[in-house]
């Protein structure tokens, strides 16, 4: 599951340089030492743990090198044969085992979805138009992402994948099929079925017959394979001083995959068409045609999106600036990241997977090294420097721009942009890089930030729909600058309430709803943000998190927005059970906040999982802060509990406490199997 970006982590990590397999003879090579300064700024700067990466040039390794610790506890380093997720970067496999199924003639991309996958069926007509085609370039018209029970601990549970269908089921699409390209992950979820279903195999089982046993490739492996998993390079949280256990990202087809970047260099020989005896030539090279011209998308500045089949961009910046095509795909989980360059013409490729950090770093990373290789191969005559920026000079904005104030939404939120005297101001964006500020007209349309690397410019698409359009040239110290030209809001309408439904929406303004159906191994208990919705309602517009009200307990998503920012759409439905509001969004249960009782204050109690196997939360009031918990688990079971700001405090599953200090405002909750019961101490 690729996330746009990860947030920047300050902490300095101990550096430990490993040592290069690079061929003896380009020892001290500008490429090998430019690859480890920025490897070692990403250890130093970037929250990266570990890193490891390999350069393959017409079916040699050139370069194969990693830093950091494969475990920090033994201090052991990373080497070629650690193992990490390769997230999003998993879509390329699937992808290509689809292609090798419409080699052997037994899938066309472009029949419906349903010829493959007969139980397929949503609750919008549209969803027979559905193609395989669609959804390796994103334009299925589907929500986005089922995440739930998807990342889990330790645990290989296929609930994600075997209830994708009955989820899809009552849902329905939030835009014609083919009619733009935005990321999204159900898509490869459903080309994994389709793999399934073809071809009579398991998707492990497929990949490893197809794919890993043809090339040879002995750590390429997904959840559900046996191997050692003392392999993978461990994984660390910020404020959890210990490893944390085995992380299994079990949407295997959008993000499951386990590798390391020599055995995905080799993988990027079948995907550039080297590999004829598993992927045809004409295939790999339909994977790298410009899909995302068929549908509405952003103008065609030099970008790092630009869809292709599976890939994230088929002409990537900045190489395009060089006149050479290449290719990119990038992952994330939550705790590893990965990036995919391919250059198909110089039959070139990098991998650079990380523990710790983000997908964007590492393609940054990659970028700047394939630059150097291909400089020193007299491919390109010299590399351009970084792209400078001057402080915007204002110009008297026209009167017809103003027009363009209103309300705006995206996935989540909606915004009031407002234009006064050439200015305008906006939220953070692209995941915190840029931040919140004000921008100036400059003219041509274009409103420019304080440092004038942002442009902002309001696009009428042949939809009849209004996008904020932002040109982005993003600097990180040590690894360079990297771009995103993309559409961020949607002009709306206001949607005007009648009476009564506008005062139940407004009476559940900033209530939060807590995740019910989330398994106890999973990561996100370490994330609270992924398992609390916050309801942020504009009732006077008639909207709640970007979703547009229709009746008093139901909103339904209403933004289209192509290349990323209409990702992971949801509807809103709420209803009452025993007394409590819950909440429904992607298929999951949430339970309103004031629902939830106090733990009790005594010395001893229990608390049991009920039948239905949804987990049971407690407040920590003044009768239980500040005491001492401890709590006798069953196997099957496990607790959390987050103070007063929801921050984790203490996570059974990933960390070793025997005790925890109730912190007074926060909450505790408790999760496994239906039946389990938890013998609870307070002191």
């Amino acid at each position: 599951m690729k996330k746009l970006i990860s947030m920047l982590c300050t902490a300095v990590l101990v550096v430990t340089p490993m040592t290069s397999v690079l061929a003896e003879a380009d020892k001290g090579s500008t490429i090998e030492a430019q690859a480890n300064r920025i490897a070692t700024e990403m250890l130093q700067n970037y929250g990266v743990t570990s890193l490891q990466y390999a350069i393959m040039d017409e079916g040699k390794f050139i370069l194969s090198d990693s830093v950091g610790l494969h475990d920090k506890a033994s201090q052991m380093p990373v080497g070629k044969e650690s193992m990490f997720g390769i997230g999003s970067v998993s879509k390329m496999y699937v992808t290509a085992a689809t292609m090798m199924l419409v080699d052997s003639g037994k899938v066309d991309l472009d029949q419906p979805l349903t010829t493959y996958i007969k139980d397929f069926e949503m609750a919008d007509t549209r969803y027979t138009q559905i193609t395989p085609r669609m959804l390796m370039n994103h334009s299925s018209g589907l929500y986005g992402t089922h995440y739930g029970n998807s990342m889990l601990f330790d645990d290989n549970d296929t609930r994600n994948h075997d209830e994708l269908l009955l989820k899809l089921k009552s849902e329905k699409l939030k835009s014609k099929p083919g009619a733009y390209s935005v990321y999204c992950n159900d898509g490869f979820q459903l080309l994994e079925i389709l793999v399934e279903r073809v071809s009579g195999l398991s998707y492990s089982e497929y990949i490893a017959k197809f794919i890993s046993d043809p090339l040879q490739l002995e750590a390429t492996k997904t959840p559900l394979d046996s191997f050692d998993r003392k392999r993978l390079s461990e994984i660390y949280w910020p404020t959890i001083e210990t490893k944390l256990p085995v992380e299994n990202a079990n949407i295997i087809g959008t993000g499951g995959i386990y590798s390391t970047a020599e055995e995905l260099s080799q993988f990027a020989e079948v995907l550039m068409g080297n590999r004829p005896d598993i992927l045809s030539e004409s295939s790999a090279e339909s994977m790298q045609n410009h899909e995302y011209r068929q549908g509405i998308w952003v103008s065609e500045e030099r970008n790092v999106f630009n869809y292709g089949l599976g890939w994230d961009a088929v002409e990537l910046a900045p190489f395009s600036d060089y006149g050479v095509t290449a290719l990119a795909k990038g992952g994330d989980t939550m705790l590893y990241h990965a990036s995919l360059i391919t250059i198909p013409e110089h039959d070139i490729s990098m991998a650079v997977l990380s523990s710790g950090g983000s997908s964007i770093y590492n393609q940054m990373f990659a970028s700047k090294v394939l630059l150097e290789v291909l400089e020193d191969q007299g491919i390109i005559k010299e590399i351009q420097s970084d792209q400078t920026f001057s402080t915007p000079v204002k110009v008297k904005m026209p009167a017809e721009l103003n027009s363009y104030s209103g309300l705006y939404g995206t996935v989540g939120t909606t915004l009031d942009i407002d234009i006064k005297n050439g200015d305008i101001k906006l939220p953070a964006l692209q995941g915190g890089l840029i931040p919140e500020q004000n921008y100036v007209y400059t003219g041509e349309g274009q409103f420019t930030s304080p440092d004038g690397s942002v442009k902002v410019s309001f696009e009428k698409e042949r939809n009849e729909k209004v996008y904020v359009k932002i040109q982005a040239t993003m600097t990180l110290p040590g690894l360079g600058q990297t771009v995103m030209n993309t559409y961020d809001y949607e002009k709306l309408e206001p949607n005007e309430l009648d009476t009564a439904t506008k005062e139940k929406w407004a009476a559940r303004n900033g209530s939060k709803y807590y995740a019910l159906d989330e398994k106890i191994t999973s990561i996100f208990y370490l994330l609270p943000s992924m398992l609390i919705k916050n309801l942020s309602v504009d009732a006077e517009n008639g909207y709640a998190n970007g979703t547009r009200v229709v009746d008093p307990d139901n909103a339904e998503n209403i933004v289209e927005i192509p290349v990323m920012n209409g990702r992971d759409a949801f509807d809103l439905q709420l209803y009452t059970k025993n007394g409590a509001e819950v909440l429904i969004q992607s298929g999951q249960e949430y339970i309103a906040e004031d629902a939830i009782s106090p733990i009790f204050g005594g010395k001893t109690g229990v608390t049991t999982i009920p039948s239905n196997g949804q987990a049971r939360w407690y407040a920590i009031d003044s009768g239980s802060a500040n005491k001492l918990l401890t709590v006798d688990s069953p196997e099957s079971g496990g607790y959390a509990v987050y103070n007063d700001k929801g921050e984790v405090v203490h996570f059974s599953v990933a960390t070793n406490q025997q005790s925890t200090q109730l912190p007074k405002g926060g909450f505790i909750v408790f999760g496994g199997e239906a039946g389990d019961i938890f013998k609870i101490h307070l002191k």
